[in-house]
């Protein structure tokens, strides 16, 4: 459905200097699946759902890589054609604070008309509002809806609305950037469980759901990834992401979050010392030795490879790490601790 390889994009400040945002991604998420996307603010999540959209305008730019829709190569598109062609339609994307994004002048409807009019000029307003009226519906969302302004809605109520115009051409993949957050826990459970039905009704093939919660996304997302400075330093099933992290950032990841499930409530909190490398100048090595309790010379001075495991949860599967510690020593290691 979707599959990345190498992609790398960047920022360019006013100064002229190059930001490495996303370095060398690849990832791949099949049809009916759901990937999550974790790791602390910085480490490059934001700029990763816009650069898979393909859809690139200053400061953000493109570098090299593929990003494949369906068979279809959209990397290096002209933006018209991009958002003609594949935005709404092949992807969807929900940003951070979408509650913010509806115009506060305008009726729902009329939003959403001037969304299916980038794709089907001649639909009539009366089948968009059919359409409009029977997705809304299905979705648990009420047809008086249309007709209100952004001000007359709940931020909940926002949140899902901005969900369903994003879906309204159903989307192949659907990126959500942190589509609970800023929500109270009742509105988080109605944004999930609308995600949810997106897949179950086939409105939605696929989804990427990003967020720096890993407990949320074990509740949410069939596999997760976590990333640091602009890299993927693990993937594997949600369960063994959470319950058995290989690489030390997820580990501490996991350590440093507040997590309900049983074996690992119990866990005493442990903060992560130091910051993340400056992405102007990364370093050569990996991009977590300075704070890792584990890294070696080596670590600072080599290049670190995707290393690949088998699953314990899906054979055939492979799950993905990011260290020169091997899997046996890893374990070794956590164990003794």
């Amino acid at each position: 459905m979707l599959e990345v390889k190498n992609l790398k994009t960047k920022y360019v400040t006013r100064l002229r200097e190059d930001v490495f945002a996303v370095d060398g991604v690849s990832l791949k998420i099949e049809e009916g699946k759901s990937l999550g996307v974790a790791g602390e603010s910085g480490c490059g999540k934001s700029t990763l759902a816009l650069s898979l959209m393909g859809y690139y305008f200053a400061p953000l730019h493109y570098i090299s890589g593929d990003i494949i829709v369906d068979g279809n190569n959209i990397s290096g598109m002209k933006p018209d054609d991009v958002r003609r062609k594949v935005l709404g339609t092949e992807i969807a994307y929900i940003p951070q604070a979408a509650m913010n994004a509806l115009n506060p002048t305008q009726k729902i409807i009329r939003f959403i008309e001037d969304v299916i009019h980038v794709h089907d000029p001649k639909m009539s307003k009366k089948d968009i509002y059919d359409l409009a009226k029977e997705r809304f519906a299905i979705l648990g969302l009420p047809e008086e809806v249309l007709q209100k302004h952004a001000v007359e809605l709940s931020g909940g109520m926002k949140q899902r609305t901005v969900i369903a115009i994003s879906t309204i051409l159903s989307p192949k993949v659907l990126i959500a950037d942190e589509p609970s957050s800023a929500l109270d826990v009742t509105s988080q459970k109605m944004v999930i469980k609308m995600m949810r039905d997106l897949m179950d009704k086939g409105f939605i093939r696929s989804m990427i759901f990003i967020t720096h919660e890993l407990p949320l996304l074990y509740n949410v997302t069939d596999d997760i990834m976590v990333m640091y400075a602009g890299q993927i330093v693990e993937r594997g099933t949600a369960k063994e992401m959470v319950f058995d992290p290989l690489h030390p950032y997820t580990k501490g990841l996991m350590g440093s979050i507040i997590v309900p499930e049983e074996g690992v409530r119990e866990n005493k909190l442990i903060a992560i010392p130091g910051t993340p490398p400056n992405l102007k100048h990364p370093p050569k090595g990996c991009r977590f030795a300075d704070r890792c309790k584990y890294a070696t010379p080596t670590c600072m001075s080599m290049e670190v490879p995707n290393l690949e495991v088998p699953s314990k949860e899906n054979d055939g599967y492979n799950r993905e790490y990011r260290c020169l510690m091997s899997v046996r020593k890893i374990r070794e290691v956590y164990e003794n601790e």
